[in-house]
């Protein structure tokens, strides 16, 4: 650019004499043009970073979405994982550990340590450090309560191994081959189907084909073999250790009263005996002469997803058939 050169006219020496700026003027001439510089230089920067994404950043907010979504699949994954592990404490205290007269194991066994703050220190300078602290929180107390109920299993399996003949006389299995019956009415008040009064139902009633075998649930001796007013033809077992089944309703009766039977062997027929609407068997679990709910006694008999599905029909079944 052309530098603009002023002169002004010297009266004394009647001649133009050039004019030089003063060092004030100067600085702020440079002053003004470095903020006319500064102001450009920010203008082009917001414009470059607002309305174009870098190649780098653009995939690094790619990148970012996609560990967000793992992360949420992740946590989702866990929160099943945690179901299923809060159901097994569930039945561990309160089935496995009462029948082997063990004290439940507790809190404080199953999340001892997981109050340390130290371990966490690590994760502080990573971003989002929020998210992959509460994952690595629950990943610890998911990795404690799995190897808590570890130790426990190992526990129930020296009980067990120390209770094998008590085992072998509490009931635990269906006493109907699982393909042969459709639930009809589970433990529970429900409507008697004969008087339609509401009264407590004190076992399983499984709908079934008449002549489909029935079998004990566990080994003990024949304490009733016979017809028993509104249980019709009905088979009592006591199997020691305060516990008895109750088979009724059978079309045939294939034990006698003080045989000795062994946990599956064969003991009658589905039938429609006694105060009985149709053919089924009314299956009961006593324990000291109290009725208990059968489905927490085939903890030998299913899988998991098959004693969920169990629990799911006793719950909603309703219809009483005796």
């Amino acid at each position: 650019m052309k530098r603009n050169i002023y002169y002004i006219y010297n009266p004394e020496t009647d001649n133009f004499e050039r004019v030089f700026p003063s060092f004030k003027s100067r600085l702020r001439s440079l002053g003004r043009i470095a903020g006319l510089s500064l102001i450009f230089g920010l203008a082009i920067y917001f414009i470059i970073f607002y309305a174009f994404e870098a190649p780098t950043e653009k995939n690094l907010r790619k990148e970012n979405a996609v560990l967000k979504s793992q992360y949420n699949i992740l946590n989702r994954r866990l929160d099943n994982s945690l179901k299923v592990m809060s159901n097994i404490q569930n039945r561990d205290d309160n089935f496995y550990r009462v029948m082997m007269q063990m004290e439940p194991l507790g809190n404080g066994r199953r999340l001892a340590g997981l109050d340390n703050e130290k371990r966490y220190r690590d994760l502080r300078n990573i971003s989002d450090e929020g998210l992959v602290k509460v994952l690595a929180q629950r990943l610890d107390l998911f990795e404690r309560q799995l190897y808590a109920q570890s130790l426990s299993f190992d526990e129930l399996r020296k009980a067990a191994s120390d209770q094998k003949d008590k085992l072998a006389h509490i009931p635990s299995v269906i006493p109907i081959n699982i393909k042969d019956f459709t639930m009809s009415s589970g433990y529970g008040i429900r409507r008697d189907p004969i008087y339609g009064s509401s009264k407590f139902h004190e076992g399983l009633d499984f709908a079934a084909r008449t002549g489909t075998p029935v079998f004990a649930t566990a080994e003990g001796t024949v304490a009733v073999a016979e017809r028993t007013g509104g249980y019709g033809n009905c088979v009592d077992i006591s199997h020691g250790f305060n516990y008895l089944t109750r088979y009724a309703h059978l079309s045939e009766i294939l034990v006698k009263a003080g045989q000795k039977v062994k946990r599956g062997e064969m003991i009658g027929r589905v039938g429609s005996t006694g105060k009985s609407t149709g053919p089924h068997l009314h299956y009961e679990v006593r324990f000291k002469n109290e009725p208990q709910n059968p489905v927490n006694y085939y903890f030998m008999d299913l899988t998991p997803e098959e004693y969920a599905e169990m629990i799911q029909l006793a719950e909603n079944a309703g219809h009483v058939m005796d």
